[in-house]
C-alpha cells in the first residue's frame, strides 16, 4: 500500500512503498521536481535505466553521445533554468568521462548532481571490470561526493545531495551507487533535507561591517563596481540595477557575470579581464573604492596581484568565506548572500553622480572604438571577422538570444560583443576553460529556456572536442543555431605563439573536414559563408529557422584579439594593439 503525503516535485515523504533502490533513485528525482536528465547507459547503471524506462512519462532522458557531453549539457540546462542539472553515467570509463564537466561546474560554482553506478559492494576494491574508485577522483572537483552500498541509504542521501548543490554558493556532489543496492530492495521513505548540521551555506551579514561599507562608499570620489556571477546564482539583479542607479557608480564585469545587467543600461561599462575592455581595466588602478559583487578575484581578472588596485580601498561582497582575502585583501567583507547585502545597501545609500569620473570612462571608451572596435565590427579588409559574425548576431536576435561559447578566441570576442537584454543569456566555460563545453551546453541551455533563441558561437578547434552531440541534437531535435567562427587554427594559442613565441606556429593549425556536409550528415541543415555579401542572409535564416541550424563563417586566419593584458602583467598594461 502507498500513502503520499504531496505530489511529486513537492513530495517529502512516501510511506509504505517496499521498492528497489533503483526505482527509489528515480522517485528521488522526482521528488526534487527532476523532470530532464542527461546520461549514458551501461551495466553497473543498468537497474536505474530499467526503472526510468518505465517513468519515462514523467521523467525525460536524453541520451547524449559522450559522458562529457552529459554534464556539459546539465551544466547549460541549470544555468539557464536556475535548477540543479543532473547527469548519469556506469561505472568505471563512464564515471571517469564526467570528471571534466564536473570539475567545469566546480569552478563556476553550477548546481549539478552526477549519479554513477558502480560494481557490486563485494567487488570493490578487487580491480573488477569498470571498476573506478571515483570517489578518490572526484573528492578535489565536487562540493560534496558519497557511495551507496545499502539501498536504505539512497533517500537521506540524494536529498542531501540536492540541497548541497543548490544552496549556498552551488556546485557539484556526485553520488556512486553499487549495483547490488540498486537491485536490493527496502521500504521507502522520502524528506526533503532542509538542512546539515556543521554546514552553513548562508553567512548572517554583519551590521557593523554594512555601515563601514557605507561610510567607503559615501567617501569615495572615483568609486567602481566589478560584478561577477553571484549576482545571477543569488537572484539579486533587481537589486544590483537599483544600487547602480541609486548610487551612480559605473560598474564592470566578469565573463561569468555577463547579462545580469543589460548591455546597453548607462552604468554598465564593459568587461575586466585580460581581453576586456580598456577602460574598466586601466581605471581599475585609479578608482579610489573597489566594490568586489559576488565575483572572486581570478587571475585573468587582476593580472598582476602586485599591482592590482594598490589604490583603492576594497568592498567585497560574497558568499564564500572562503574566497574573502584569498587573492586580494578585503578592507570590508560583506560576508551574506549579494541579494541580501544589496537590498540593505539600497536602504541607505545616498543617491549620486560622479561626473568627472564618468568622462574619464567614456574618453578611454573613444579610443578603444576608434583602435579597436570599429574595425572588429565595420572591418574594411576584405575577410570576415568574429566581431561582425557577433554583431549580425545580435542584429537578428534582437539582443535577445541565449549565446553559448567554447573557450578560445571565438568566446573573448563574443563576450565583448554580444549584447543581452535580460540575465542568464551567457553561457560559457569560465574558469576551468573547457574547450568541447559549447556544443552539448547548448542542448542543455535550449531545454532550460525553450522559450528561447540559444546560439553556439564556437570555434572550429573546440567544435571537433565534442561533435558527436549534433546526434543528440539530431535524436532529440534541440531547436539549437550552432555558429562555427573557422580560422583553420587554434586561435588563442597561435595568438599567444605570434606575440610571445615568434610566430612559430606549433600544432596550432587546422586542416579541418567538411563542417556543413557532417551537419548535413546528421540531417541538420548547414551552410558555410565566406564572403561578407553572405553574412547577412544567411543569418537571417538561421534565426528564423525553428530546427537546429548549423551555419560555418569562415574568418580570418590570422586575427587577434584586443584588447589584451599579457600574462602575469598589470591591468594598466592592457594593450590595444
Amino acid at each position: 500500500m502507498e500513502t503520499k503525503t504531496k505530489t511529486a516535485g513537492d513530495q517529502t515523504q512516501t510511506k509504505s512503498l517496499h521498492i528497489s533502490g533503483a526505482e527509489a533513485v528515480v522517485r528521488c528525482l522526482l521528488a526534487e521536481g527532476s523532470d530532464i536528465i542527461y546520461g549514458y547507459p551501461g551495466g553497473a547503471i543498468m537497474p536505474i535505466y530499467d526503472e526510468l524506462y518505465k517513468f519515462q512519462d514523467q521523467l525525460h532522458h536524453v541520451l547524449t553521445r559522450h559522458e562529457q557531453g552529459a554534464t556539459h549539457a546539465a551544466q547549460g540546462f541549470a544555468r539557464t533554468s536556475g535548477k540543479v542539472g543532473v547527469a548519469m553515467a556506469t561505472s568505471g570509463p563512464g564515471a571517469t568521462n564526467l570528471v571534466t564537466g564536473i570539475a567545469d561546474a566546480q569552478i563556476d560554482s553550477t548546481p549539478m548532481v552526477c549519479i554513477t553506478g558502480q560494481v557490486a559492494s563485494h567487488l570493490l576494491g578487487s580491480d573488477a571490470f569498470q571498476e573506478t574508485d571515483i570517489i578518490g577522483i572526484s573528492t578535489p572537483v565536487t562540493k560534496w561526493n558519497y557511495q551507496i552500498t545499502k539501498a536504505s541509504e539512497i533517500p537521506e542521501i540524494m536529498a542531501k545531495a540536492f540541497y548541497i548543490a543548490r544552496s549556498g554558493r552551488p556546485g557539484p556532489v556526485l553520488i556512486d551507487i553499487t549495483k547490488d543496492a540498486q537491485f536490493e530492495t527496502f521500504d521507502f521513505i522520502y524528506k526533503k533535507c532542509t538542512g546539515i548540521r556543521s554546514y552553513s551555506p548562508y553567512p548572517e551579514l554583519s551590521s557593523a561591517d554594512l555601515k563601514q561599507a557605507l561610510k567607503l562608499i559615501d567617501q569615495a570620489k572615483n568609486p567602481m563596481v566589478v560584478w561577477g556571477q553571484g549576482v545571477i546564482l543569488g537572484n539579486a539583479e533587481e537589486e544590483f540595477k537599483i544600487f547602480l542607479e541609486k548610487s551612480g557608480i559605473p560598474a564592470a564585469w566578469t565573463i561569468l557575470g555577463l547579462s545580469a545587467l543589460p548591455t546597453d543600461h548607462p552604468s554598465n561599462r564593459g568587461m575586466v579581464g585580460m581581453h576586456g575592455n580598456y577602460a574598466p581595466n586601466l581605471l581599475t588602478n585609479q578608482c579610489d573604492l573597489l566594490i568586489a559583487i559576488g565575483m572572486r578575484f581570478d587571475d585573468r581578472v587582476t593580472g598582476d596581484l602586485n599591482t592590482y588596485a594598490k589604490q583603492a580601498k576594497i568592498i567585497h561582497l560574497e558568499l564564500d568565506p572562503a574566497e574573502v582575502n584569498k587573492n586580494v585583501h578585503a578592507d570590508v567583507a560583506l560576508l551574506s548572500d549579494c541579494k541580501i547585502s544589496l537590498r540593505e545597501l539600497n536602504k541607505h545609500i545616498k543617491t549620486k553622480t560622479y561626473p568627472e569620473w564618468i568622462a574619464r570612462f567614456d574618453a578611454l571608451d573613444k579610443i578603444e572604438y576608434e583602435k579597436v572596435i570599429e574595425s572588429d565590427l565595420f572591418p574594411k579588409k576584405e575577410g570576415l571577422t568574429m566581431g561582425e559574425s557577433v554583431e549580425m548576431i545580435n542584429k537578428y536576435s534582437n539582443n535577445d538570444a541565449v549565446i553559448v561559447t567554447d573557450v578560445g578566441q571565438h568566446q573573448m570576442v563574443a563576450c565583448r560583443y554580444a549584447k543581452f537584454s535580460q540575465s542568464k543569456s551567457n553561457v560559457t566555460s569560465g574558469g576551468l576553460g573547457t574547450m568541447g563545453f559549447a556544443l552539448p551546453a547548448a542542448i542543455g541551455a535550449k531545454m532550460g529556456a525553450p522559450h528561447r533563441e540559444v546560439v553556439a558561437v564556437i570555434g572550429d578547434g573546440g567544435y571537433q572536442m565534442t561533435i558527436q552531440e549534433l546526434g543528440t541534437i539530431f535524436q532529440q531535435q534541440v531547436a539549437v543555431k550552432i555558429v562555427v567562427l573557422n580560422n583553420d587554427f587554434l586561435g588563442m594559442v597561435r595568438q599567444w605563439q605570434q606575440l610571445f613565441f615568434d610566430k612559430r606556429y606549433a600544432s596550432t593549425e587546422m586542416v579541418n573536414p567538411d563542417f556543413v556536409t557532417i551537419a548535413q550528415g546528421f540531417r541538420i541543415k548547414g551552410k558555410r559563408v565566406e564572403k561578407r555579401e553572405e553574412l547577412d542572409a544567411a543569418v537571417k535564416e538561421m534565426m528564423a529557422s525553428k530546427k537546429p541550424y548549423f551555419l560555418e563563417v569562415c574568418v580570418e586566419k590570422e586575427d587577434n584579439v584586443f584588447p589584451m593584458i599579457p600574462t602575469g602583467a598589470s591591468v594598466s598594461d592592457i594593450r590595444l594593439e
